[in-house]
C-alpha cells in the first residue's frame, strides 16, 4: 500500500475551520428577502429514498457574491474558477474596536497597522474582517441592531479601506461577518451599499455573513470557498472554511 505524499500530510493535517453559519427560516437575513422554505418531495417509506426542495434568496447565510451581484454585466459565480477559491487568508482581528463601536468602520490605518506587524499583505490575498459580530447569529435582532429609526448599527469596511485593499494590494477577494459590506449607518447616510458595489464593480468576489474568523490567526491559514456550481447565479450560499498549521 503507497503512503501519503508530503503534500497530502501538509494537507490533511492542518486545522480546519467552519467559517459557515447553518442554514435554516428563523436566521439573520436582508430584510428584502423571505425566510428559507422547504418541502419534502419523496420519504424512504413511500419512495425509498428521502429528498427535500429548499426554496430562498441566493444571498441567503454564508454565500459568495459574484461581481454581477451589483455590477450589471460582471462575471457571475459559475464564471468564478476554482483557482480563485482556494486562496492566502490575511485576518484583520478588529473585534476590540467593534466591542466598543458597532458602527465601526475599517479603515486605512488598522490595515496599515496589521501590515506593520505582519508584512504586506500579498497580491491575490482573500482578506477578511473579524468582527466578533457572528456571535450575535442566534438573535436576530441584536444582529441588524437597529435602532429607533429603523437604522442599522453593525460595522463594515470603509470605501477607502477598500481602495486601498484592491488599488494597492491587488487583493482577490474580501469577507466579513455581517450582512452588508459597507456599515449600517454609512449606508443609511449614503442611500446605498457604495462599498459593496465598489468591490464587485473591480469584478472580484467575496463572502458576506461569515462565521468563526475569531479562530483564524492573522496570517497563514488558507480559505477554501465552496459555492454550488449555478448556472447564471449572482450569488449563492456556501460553504467556507480555513485550513492552517
Amino acid at each position: 500500500m503507497s503512503s501519503l505524499s508530503e503534500f497530502q500530510q501538509q494537507v490533511l493535517n492542518a486545522t480546519r475551520i467552519d467559517l459557515t453559519h447553518q442554514v435554516h427560516a428563523e436566521i439573520p437575513r436582508f430584510p428584502a428577502f423571505e425566510p428559507m422554505r422547504e418541502r419534502t418531495v419523496n420519504t424512504i417509506a413511500e419512495h425509498r429514498f428521502w429528498a427535500k426542495e429548499y426554496t430562498f434568496a441566493t444571498p441567503y447565510g454564508t454565500h459568495i457574491d459574484a461581481p454581477g451581484h451589483f455590477a450589471d454585466g460582471k462575471r457571475l459565480v459559475d464564471a468564478i474558477g476554482v483557482d480563485e477559491l482556494i486562496l492566502p487568508l490575511y485576518v484583520l482581528h478588529l473585534e476590540d474596536e467593534v466591542a466598543k463601536n458597532p458602527d465601526y468602520e475599517v479603515t486605512v490605518d488598522a490595515i496599515t497597522a496589521f501590515e506593520s506587524e505582519y508584512g504586506a499583505i500579498p497580491s491575490g490575498s482573500f482578506v477578511a474582517f473579524s468582527s466578533g459580530w457572528h456571535e450575535r447569529w442566534e438573535d436576530p435582532v441584536a444582529f441588524r441592531n437597529l435602532d429607533d429609526d429603523g437604522v442599522q448599527h453593525t460595522p463594515g469596511w470603509s470605501l477607502e479601506a477598500l481602495k486601498y485593499l484592491v488599488e494597492e494590494r491587488n487583493v482577490a477577494a474580501i469577507g466579513h461577518e455581517t450582512l452588508d459590506t459597507d456599515a449600517g449607518v454609512t449606508a443609511a447616510r449614503e442611500g446605498f451599499l457604495y462599498g459593496e458595489l465598489y468591490i464587485l464593480e473591480q469584478n472580484i468576489y467575496q463572502v458576506e455573513v461569515m462565521t468563526n474568523l475569531d479562530q483564524v490567526p492573522a496570517t497563514g491559514a488558507v480559505i477554501v470557498v465552496g459555492p454550488a456550481n449555478i448556472k447564471g447565479a449572482p450569488s449563492i450560499t456556501s460553504r467556507v472554511y480555513a485550513l492552517h498549521e
